[in-house]
């Protein structure tokens, strides 16, 4: 495959169903060759098909060599990215005394780690070009622990707190680096079923996060976000 032109490329994590294709489908039509990474191949080459200057990298972001066997491809087949977008979670439910460990361990590597390793990879090119974007998604569970998320809330907050770290340190290189906090259940087929009484206007639509990261990641160098909340009108908070 060409390598693609004057396309800046933007690397996205977690590319499922909901906000990671609606993440890659917003930069894909904003210009951008996108790289979507995912363990799902099959999911992978079915989002390929209906949107074009995508394609597909299957990874585990818990897993390094995987990382850099799938930055290896990108820069290869479409050049080095300025953008990453880092949406894979790992969640779980349980209070301390029933969740499992290796849970919570495995969370921290894809929420956590994972966002650490990507950036620690990306950031040096950004850095010698003067510019960049690194955005995390992340949720409510980022600014409190709540019972029954003892195995997810600690890698949130981690996450936001080491994402806050990357912005200060980058942020004076020219790198905006912001988080992007979901207030809200978000509109998948899953969620619709699990609140099948909730109106629309509980829900908050994958597109329109996408629209968002997409504001944030395009934002004048004057007035750069790091924390943005966003939540559907109706959510209490």
């Amino acid at each position: 495959m060409a390598k693609s032109g004057n396309r800046e490329v933007a690397v996205v994590t977690g590319v499922g169903p909901g906000t990671g294709a609606a993440i890659a489908r917003r930069f894909a039509l904003g210009g951008y060759s996108v790289a979507m990474l995912a363990r799902n191949r099959e999911r992978l080459s079915e989002l390929e098909r209906e949107t074009a200057d995508t394609r597909g990298y299957p990874c585990d972001v818990t897993d390094e060599v995987q990382i850099d066997s799938a930055l290896a491809a990108i820069r290869s087949e479409l050049g080095v990215p300025s953008v990453l977008i880092h949406n894979a979670v790992g969640g779980a439910f349980g209070n301390f005394l029933q969740i499992d460990p290796q849970v919570l361990e495995r969370n921290f590597q894809v929420n956590t780690m994972a966002l650490l390793h990507l950036a620690r990879r990306l950031a040096p090119a950004m850095i010698e070009a003067g510019k960049g974007v690194i955005i995390a998604t992340g949720n409510s569970s980022a600014l409190r622990g709540k019972a029954n998320f003892a195995g997810f809330a600690p890698t949130k907050a981690a996450q936001r707190i080491l994402a806050e770290s990357i912005a200060r340190e980058l942020g004076p290189k020219g790198i905006h680096v912001a988080y992007v906090l979901i207030d809200a259940v978000i509109d998948l087929a899953w969620t619709r079923e699990m609140k099948p009484d909730a109106r629309d206007e509980f829900f908050i639509k994958p597109a329109a996060i996408a629209e968002e990261i997409w504001h944030l990641a395009h934002q004048e160098r004057s007035a750069w976000s790091f924390n943005v909340e966003v939540r559907p009108f109706g959510e209490t908070w």
